[in-house]
């Protein structure tokens, strides 16, 4: 069986976690449109992003609709698993240089939220959406083989 295929484990209170990061991820993605120039295409090019034109248009999409999924709770585990990278790249472009020249502290306070987006979609690849769920939902109606 595929890991993001396994029924939901978690406790119901994991869709407060899923509203959390999925409802941070469809805000960030949605903000890369509406200024692209601070927060899209515009931030790719100043952090060094290969071809912006096409990348900040690519991971605005896959935030809002990863998020999107997280909130509903449908095939969080894999929706989760974009959102973890998004957030990799995100610490390694922008707050890895903070480090670098502004010491640990500044970096730590820049990066709270990317930590806690990344730690929030580490959690939901690990225990999946839980019972309050559309994962939940579809493991219910399915009928057992045999």
């Amino acid at each position: 069986m595929m890991p993001w295929r396994a029924p939901p484990s978690a406790p119901a209170a994991t869709l407060l976690v899923r509203l959390l990061v999925g409802g941070v991820f469809i805000s960030e993605g949605i903000q890369k449109f509406l200024y692209p120039e601070t927060l899209g295409v515009g931030r790719f090019i100043h952090i060094g992003i290969p071809a912006p034109t096409v990348m900040a248009p690519f991971v605005g999409v896959f935030e809002i609709l990863c998020g999107t999924l997280l909130v509903v709770g449908l095939m969080t585990r894999l929706a989760s698993i974009p959102l973890f990278i998004d957030m990799l790249v995100a610490i390694a472009t922008t707050k890895i240089p903070i480090l670098v020249k502004s010491g640990f502290w500044a970096m730590a306070h820049e990066a709270r939220t990317d930590y806690a987006m990344l730690l929030g979609s580490v959690f939901l690849l690990l225990v999946g959406a839980g019972p309050l769920s559309a994962d939940a939902h579809v493991w219910l109606s399915k009928e057992p083989d045999g």
